[in-house]
């Protein structure tokens, strides 16, 4: 453990004291670095002459948050709430220099100073909301003083970055430096000490907090509008009932009632399954038999095959990054048809965040629309995106071998097939692999990165960094049917199908399911994705799912179609209980025998939920995901597994092994469903007491 005298050193120049944070990789504040801020405070104190403080970190950026591995301990003192006050009191004026991040703890610091100044590369913001936590050391109180209640709310209940340019403009930060940050820093405070005027802090100044005072209407309509997305997350609320006390409740008030509101939230359940996920996406990073030593290849050109709805988000995804991607079509038609939409969703994300409409050019710009796949050559990455078929992809990789450039990483978006078979179609099989986007592919953040059998390591290592490049959650799985995520949803999927030839309807199960925390059930979103697909794909195996194919054979193949699952008037997406589904539902139980029967919501829960996780376990045991942790990121950002429940591998471990354990074998004996069956991980863990968490196959 480092002291606090060796993480926190102060030196002087001339009239200005410049206290230096070196706690690598991103200064958090830990136990050391508090005590080591307050004890130069003292010295600098103590000592005399110094006329202001400046106070900045070393490496790459400032004080990025708190030690979360501090969590959950007891606490050491001194606490960041009194090297703050230390700061706030400081008879000699502070200054925070911010370059890289200054978020979370950070950034409650910092407001602790009389003034702020930044690189204008700098970030700051208050993101504990992502953790299930409310900034907990007066960043609810400090914050609205300083840039106004509503600013401050829309930062703190959103968790987002913000640019340095834009903490000018509110008045959080005094003055952008460019240059170097230290000298620049050191020039302002002495500026500072020669002022000889009483200097700002926002334990005292409430003035930008009189307008919000005098008409709160701005302010609660922009509550209802922020909390409106939370989807049953605590953290949120909080957030906004503590920023509602920084108008007008006295500040020490409010700072205690700030801190009940932390304490709360971090010994509660939802925050406990957002701290897992904040670790969880850390260690998806940490990609079996990749070591450090193995370095990515140069990405500096992309082609995408297909200009469908994924070929088109994908090229987004690499062109929004600012990386040239060519996207090839067999005909001009298709071509400037996928252009045009690619075009549209464009026009309609810039007049949605107000961009200047000349930003759509410039990212146009770098997409080249062309036909034939010969136009690949220059391409350091493929990404093919056609149709979900075996034959048309390994044909499409076979003509690759001869256009692609040596080297070049070969990538097929597939949902489910396999990848061992288009790379037999190569003379390069270390090329190849898995990069499954989701749909719509330049929102969803989740990228699915499939090794196979021969798939390089550098060429792992490649397609992971050009995920995190395009804003993606990369995650590496093994090779099977459907890999992580399909393959436990085909288990879901399963369950739906029986639940409504047993007697539920798929009103009742996605109420179930959107109650638990999903954005929408099953079946609505199956209307949403596109019954067809899937019908499309079980006619290929020779799979029939009764009520699921009756429903696509009389032509309802979702929102597409204005019915599917549900109905749909023209031009809105509310789903309506459709009386002709419900007679398809019943007619289909009868035909295959069925008694139909009241379902209870328990029992159609533990049978949305157990029989996936079920599947998660033997995902496990068979080494296609590396970590329970890792299957958890793939559900929560592919799936919209509720954030505030951890994914279903968490979620399965705070209700118990043992009782998923015993509801699936009930639910074996009430169907007659072998595959309902506990995995044996499953039963393994549970007998011996454990978690999902304790189990370390590390394969994928």
């Amino acid at each position: 453990m480092s002291s606090p005298m060796s993480v926190v050193t102060s030196a002087r120049h001339g009239v200005v004291a410049v206290i230096s944070i070196n706690s690598p990789p991103v200064n958090a504040l830990s136990h050391a670095v508090r005590a080591g801020i307050a004890e130069q405070l003292a010295k600098i104190k103590a000592e005399g002459g110094a006329k202001a403080i400046v106070l900045i970190c070393e490496g790459r950026t400032f004080v990025a948050g708190a030690d979360i591995t501090e969590f959950g301990k007891p606490p050491q003192t001194p606490g960041l709430g009194e090297v703050i006050a230390a700061l706030e009191t400081s008879p000699i004026p502070t200054i925070a220099a911010i370059h890289g991040t200054a978020l979370g703890g950070g950034l409650e610091l910092a407001l602790g100073c009389h003034y702020r100044v930044a690189s204008p590369d700098a970030k700051w913001g208050l993101p504990e909301v992502k953790l299930g936590l409310l900034p907990g050391a007066g960043g609810t109180q400090r914050l609205p003083r300083a840039i106004g209640p509503e600013a401050a709310l829309r930062v703190i209940v959103t968790g987002a970055h913000q640019p340095a340019k834009l903490g000018h403009e509110l008045g959080l930060i005094a003055e952008i430096i460019p240059g170097d940050l230290k000298v620049g820093a050191i020039a302002f405070a002495e500026k500072v000490a020669a002022s000889g005027k009483k200097h700002p802090s926002l334990r005292e100044d409430t003035s930008k907090l009189t307008a919000t005072r005098a008409d709160r209407s701005k302010f609660d309509a922009l509550v209802t509008e922020l909390l409106s997305k939370s989807r049953g997350l605590e953290a949120p609320v909080a957030c906004a009932e503590a920023v509602k006390l920084s108008i007008d409740t006295p500040l020490d008030e409010a700072l205690k009632q700030e801190r009940a509101y932390f304490l709360k939230l971090v010994a509660g359940e939802q925050s406990k399954a957002q701290r897992h996920l904040f670790f969880a996406e850390r260690e998806a990073a940490r990609v079996p038999g990749v070591g450090p030593d193995v370095k990515p290849r140069k990405i500096e050109r992309v082609a995408v095959l297909g200009a469908g709805t994924m070929g088109g988000g994908i090229t987004m995804s690499f062109a929004s990054a600012g990386i040239p991607v060519t996207i090839i079509e067999q005909s001009e038609e298709n071509l400037q048809r996928g252009m045009g939409i690619i075009r549209k969703n464009y026009e309609a994300t810039a007049r949605r965040q107000g961009q200047d409409p000349a930003s759509v050019d410039k990212v146009m710009a770098l997409i080249t629309p062309k036909v034939g796949l010969e136009h690949v050559k220059d391409a350091d990455m493929i990404v093919e995106a056609v149709f979900e078929e075996m034959a048309l992809k390994k044909t499409v990789f076979a003509a690759l071998d001869k256009f692609a450039k040596p080297g070049a990483v070969i990538a097929s978006n597939t949902s489910y097939l396999n990848i061992d078979e288009m790379a037999a179609a190569t003379k390069r099989p270390g090329d190849v692999l898995g990069m499954h986007f989701f749909s719509p592919a330049n929102v969803m953040k989740l990228l699915e990165i499939v090794r196979a059998t021969n798939t390089a390591p550098d060429a792992l290592a490649t397609a992971m960094a050009v995920g995190r490049r395009i804003n993606k959650v990369p995650v590496v799985v093994g090779l099977c049917h459907g890999f992580v995520g399909n393959r436990m949803l085909s288990q879901r999927s399963k369950q739906s199908e029986l639940l409504l030839l047993e007697g539920a309807m798929p009103h009742e199960v996605d109420a179930v399911v959107t109650g638990f925390g999903f954005p929408m059930g099953p079946f609505a979103m199956g209307d949403l994705a596109g019954l067809d697909v899937g019908f499309r794909s079980r006619k290929d195996r020779g799979v029939r799912a009764e009520i699921a194919d009756s429903i696509c054979e009389a032509g309802r193949f979702g929102q597409k179609t204005n019915k599917g699952y549900y109905r749909y008037e023209e031009g809105r997406r509310t789903p309506i209980r459709d009386p002709e589904v419900e007679a398809i539902i019943v007619a289909a139980s009868k035909k295959l025998g069925y008694t139909r029967r009241t379902i209870t919501e328990q029992e159609i829960l533990g049978r949305m939920l157990y029989p996936m996780i079920n599947e998660g376990a033997r995902i496990l045991e068979e080494g296609v995901a590396a970590r329970a942790s890792d299957i958890d990121i793939v559900w929560i950002n592919g799936y919209g597994f509720p954030m505030g429940r951890g994914g279903p591998m968490h979620y399965a471990d705070t209700v118990g092994l043992a009782k998923i354990r015993d509801d699936l074998s009930q639910f074996a004996k009430l169907t007659n469903d072998k595959t309902l069956e506990p995995a044996p991980l499953l039963v393994k863990l549970a007998a011996e007491g454990k978690g999902f968490a304790s189990y370390k196959p590390g394969k994928a």
